[in-house]
């Protein structure tokens, strides 16, 4: 085996395999001054060189002594970084092109029509999709941590319902609608639907039909013709086109009007639609999920909702509860929080002083998730010496008007800092001690099985407690 030293910080490195010399090093002088150019006569040093080194892309034939490219290729590709393969044969057929691909061939080229000036396109073509599939696929897993289930945060048991109807939906076709109070997360649980769904590499398209005038909801949903409204100077594709092969998600569903309503329930049964000023009917595959936090039975009772369309949404509900239902998941919510405006204020992380979460405790949380987002944020700007303090989170949230939840937080006299996994045992004792030690009842003021207690309460060290 021969190597030609270059620059290996900028210039790709190039195997080329061939059991004829001349082949064999007419490409390694052709390429070499693109590429770092290492030469093997067969599979078998081929591999022992894979084995050692790291090389971009694997140029090979297809005839060889021993392995042939085809087998090498596939070898190649179980690397843990694969090179980019292109395998050249002088016996080109269609059928030996479709084998090598399936066997993870990226290129597939014939001797006869080799050259240098389109063999180094070809590479430098290769190397570049190949580059943007690994970006994507990064792009796409940390689309998937950011909107998957690992998001959604909570241990009550009302949350772990909403994580069993997400997995369970998600790889369905079924229509979800999304209920709960304003701030309770509906649209990150549309999200996760989506990415935890056959449908995540496909647009999710979102559509805020509160935000929205009727008279243009239509024309956004459906899409509209040049000249179909004042207004309109061109054709534009609606929201259910954009979102085709993917996820379409209406919220706050329960503001519609009664037109657009008709046509969206004509969608959901038929799958077809007309942009306005166009009788051309159009299809589209698309995957609606709804959200709102509307009473829509009692909005069908008052005339005001179709009861065909309620019952074409609803084919499966998602209930989520509000915050104050699920106390047991707020110091773990305001610790990501936390962390999450700290990263992106570049700031430490702090921590959360026991005097602190108390407040956040005894609040009630009108406006649910999004409401506590909004003091954690203000309390990681305003904190000083890596400590948030009570006087740190915002004068509504301190008011002693404040409606105080199921359970009380622990006393705080001092301000010792506390981090998520001292603010949990602190719940636990207190719930202990406001029970006498009775660990079914302080499951159950915690909303927690009494296995899920022993279980923490072993963790922390308080088996005995």
């Amino acid at each position: 085996m021969v190597a030609i030293a270059h620059d290996f910080m900028s210039t790709p490195t190039l195997l080329i395999v061939d059991d004829e010399k001349n082949t064999r090093e007419g490409l390694r002088v052709g390429l070499g001054e693109k590429f770092d150019v290492y030469v093997a006569e067969d599979a078998a040093a081929a591999w022992q060189l894979l084995e050692r080194e790291s090389v971009d892309v694997l140029l090979t034939d297809l005839r060889m002594a021993g392995d042939d490219g085809i087998q090498l290729i596939t070898r190649a590709k179980g690397l843990p970084k694969p090179p980019v393969c292109i395998l050249m044969t002088a016996f080109g057929t269609e059928d030996i092109a479709v084998e090598a691909m399936k066997k993870g061939a990226d290129e597939y080229i014939s001797k006869g029509r080799l050259r240098i000036d389109e063999l180094e396109l070809r590479i430098q073509r290769a190397l570049k999709r190949t580059s943007l599939e690994t970006e994507n696929r990064q792009l796409h897993r940390r689309l998937d941590q950011k909107f998957g289930l690992q998001r959604l945060i909570g241990d009550a048991p009302a949350m772990r319902t909403v994580f069993e109807l997400i997995q369970a939906v998600a790889p369905t076709k079924s229509t979800v609608l999304i209920t709960g109070e304003s701030g309770t997360g509906k649209e990150l649980v549309a999200k996760a639907v989506h990415q935890n769904s056959p449908r995540a590499r496909g647009p999710m398209i979102t559509v805020n039909c509160a935000a929205l005038p009727s008279t243009l909801l239509e024309a956004e949903l459906f899409g509209h013709e040049k000249g179909a409204f004042t207004g309109a100077h061109e054709r534009r594709l609606g929201r259910i086109e954009q979102a085709q092969g993917g996820t379409l998600f209406l919220d706050e569903i329960g503001e519609i009007d009664a037109t657009t309503q008709v046509k969206l329930l004509r969608f959901l049964g038929e799958k077809t639609f007309e942009r306005l000023g166009s009788s051309k009917t159009l299809s589209s595959d698309v995957r609606l999920v709804s959200a709102t936090n509307k009473d829509l039975p009692a909005l069908v009772k008052a005339g005001r909702f179709r009861e065909d369309l309620f019952y074409r949404l609803a084919v499966f509900p998602i209930p989520l509860p509000p915050l104050r239902e699920r106390m047991q998941d707020l110091p773990a919510l305001a610790a990501s929080f936390i962390k999450e405006f700290a990263e992106e204020n570049g700031k430490p992380v702090p921590m959360l002083t026991t005097a602190a979460l108390d407040v956040l405790l005894q609040y009630s949380w009108p406006g649910n998730i999004r409401e506590l987002r909004a003091a954690i944020e203000r309390a990681v700007v305003m904190c000083r010496d890596g400590q948030i303090q009570a006087t740190d989170l915002p004068q509504n949230v301190r008011s002693p008007a404040s409606i105080p939840t199921a359970i009380s937080a622990p006393t705080a006299s001092h301000a010792t800092p506390l981090n998520l996994k001292e603010a949990e045992k602190q719940l636990l004792i207190h719930a202990l001690k406001e029970v006498d030690g009775n660990r079914t009842r302080a499951a159950e003021k915690l909303g927690i099985s009494r296995r899920t207690l022993h279980r923490r309460l072993h963790e922390f060290g308080l088996g005995d407690a």
